[in-house]
């Protein structure tokens, strides 16, 4: 077997490119990552194949053209099939003038699962601060109820009562939101259901108070099984992000798209799983403010001046019951939330 042989089943972006960053060769690992063939790739230099590198294109023409290596750890590269990638980038000089061996090693999956673990981990120190101070609201809160409805009992004036029911009406209130904080704790029972049924029903809530400016498009995958789950929580979870992406587009207007796919060896938390479905929430709204990616999915984080902020925590915490993650990924005219639940019968 020849050597360009041996780099075409290496599982590694490899590419020789000369001092104008044109490449001379690409394996198939490159060309798939690049989302383009071998012969297209060698006609135009590297960076008219990407949108972004996080490399200056002058430090890479410069370290070919010095005979120089070069390492780059996680540098974020986007390609113009709008794919985004984190990967590797080590630069070797060949014996051939003026000529580099290129490597891109993908290490999206393995930062994606550090970063999974420890936002799930503080999630959970979040949600255990706001459960506990939850349950320590509640009990003062029920007394106060109590004594406006016993003090209501006592007076006579119709305008000292309005003051009463205010107090029961506000505590009511605050009652509500303090149960929606607390949200489900616990996984129900789970049975067998179709994905899309539950989407279906997402969908006809959305569309009766659906603005006419906002266009909402089904990309469904029909062979998708059967998913253990609590549908009612399922559909709560997907409510919630849909609304969320109507709200986005409600001034400006644009459209939504719901896609149902299937993904094979994928790992959530510490678990792979050979088969995962997966239900992708996409808008062309104006993207998710970035100091707000770290917390997206904390009680009381919002980029609304209306909004509550429990709604993505509600999503990421039924996810989490189902044994599944909500992922995002967020850019000025695309926010993707992509919910992953695990296929049983294909564990």
């Amino acid at each position: 077997m020849d050597t360009l042989n041996l780099l075409n089943h290496l599982v590694t972006a490899v590419l020789v490119i000369d001092s104008d960053l044109r490449p001379c060769f690409a394996n198939a690992a490159a060309e798939q990552l690049l989302g383009a063939g071998s012969h297209r790739l060698t006609e135009h230099p590297l960076t008219e194949h990407l949108l972004s590198l996080d490399v200056e294109r002058r430090l890479l023409e410069d370290a070919v053209r010095q005979g120089q290596g070069l390492t780059v750890n996680t540098a974020s590269l986007v390609t113009l099939d709008g794919q985004q990638h984190t990967v590797d980038l080590t630069l070797v000089p060949l014996e051939q003038q003026q000529l580099s061996l290129l490597e891109l090693r993908q290490v999206d999956q393995q930062r994606r699962i550090h970063q999974q673990l420890s936002q799930d981990a503080q999630q959970q120190a979040a949600q255990f601060l706001v459960r506990n101070l939850a349950h320590e609201i509640k009990n003062p809160l029920g007394g106060l109820r109590g004594a406006a409805q016993l003090l209501a009992r006592e007076l006579e004036e119709p305008a000292l009562k309005e003051f009463t029911a205010l107090i029961i009406e506000q505590a009511d209130r605050l009652r509500s939101l303090v149960d929606k904080l607390l949200g489900p704790q616990r996984p129900t029972q789970h049975s067998p259901h179709n994905i899309h049924q539950v989407v279906q029903k997402v969908l006809k809530l959305v569309e009766v108070t659906l603005p006419r400016n906002i266009r909402l498009k089904r990309d469904y995958d029909p062979s998708i099984p059967d998913i253990n789950m609590d549908p009612d929580q399922l559909q709560q979870a997907l409510l919630n992000i849909v609304q969320n992406a109507v709200q986005a587009l409600e001034e400006r207007g644009g459209e939504i798209i719901i896609k149902s796919r299937t993904q094979h060896q994928v790992t959530i938390g510490s678990q792979r799983f050979k088969l995962v479905a997966e239900l992708s929430v996409i808008d062309n709204g104006p993207g998710i403010p970035p100091e707000l990616m770290d917390t997206l999915f904390y009680p009381m984080v919002t980029g609304r001046e209306q909004g509550s902020g429990l709604g993505l925590s509600i999503a990421h915490n039924i996810a989490r019951l189902h044994g599944g993650r909500i992922d995002c990924h967020s850019a000025p005219g695309h926010t993707e939330f992509v919910i992953t639940l695990p296929i049983i019968s294909g564990k």
